[in-house]
């Protein structure tokens, strides 16, 4: 009968091993991974202030939409959008292009810009230039900051947004 009780309190005791293993408290749990920007293909669009946008000597920043869009492709190419009275200026670069800046923020080598009116983006122009971005999923404000050059005309966009989590679209 002895053996029996042992064997008891060796399961108890087993049981309660393995159940104080696995019960770790939240703050031991591993944490969910953060989001990066711009990410996966899809759209993502931040509200904020548009602080800037010209192109050439045409300032464009007075009718510039609090809104940007982010556009990622599947083929990894990005592109920044910025509104102003219902016409549409694009910042593109490839994605794999993307390197650490300074203070936190990335970089994004662009080759093209988009013009557009509406959702229809028509016009194409070979730049040089960088996007330099926070990450909005971190939870606090961050800037985008676009310039490029053309052989022919220069590009510039900034916007602010407010630190709140941004609307995702496919």
């Amino acid at each position: 009968m002895g053996f029996e009780i042992e064997m008891k309190l060796s399961a108890l005791a087993a049981a309660a091993l393995f159940s104080a293993a696995f019960a770790l408290p939240a703050s031991a749990a591993p944490a969910a991974p953060v989001e990066t920007f711009p990410g996966a293909p899809g759209v993502i669009t931040l509200s904020g202030k548009c602080a800037k946008l010209v192109v050439a000597k045409f300032d464009a920043t007075k009718g510039c939409r609090n809104e940007l869009a982010s556009v990622t492709l599947a083929n990894g190419l990005v592109t920044f959008i910025f509104t102003s009275d219902g016409k549409a200026l694009g910042f593109q670069g490839d994605g794999s292009g993307i390197k650490p800046a300074s203070n936190g923020n990335a970089r994004l080598p662009l080759s093209l810009v988009t013009t557009g009116v509406g959702n229809k983006m028509t016009g194409e122009v070979k730049v040089a230039g960088f996007c330099t971005f926070g990450n909005p999923y971190a939870g606090k404000p961050i800037a985008i900051e676009c310039t490029a050059e053309s052989k022919d005309s220069s590009f510039t966009g900034s916007f602010r947004t407010g630190g709140k989590l941004v609307k995702k679209g496919k």
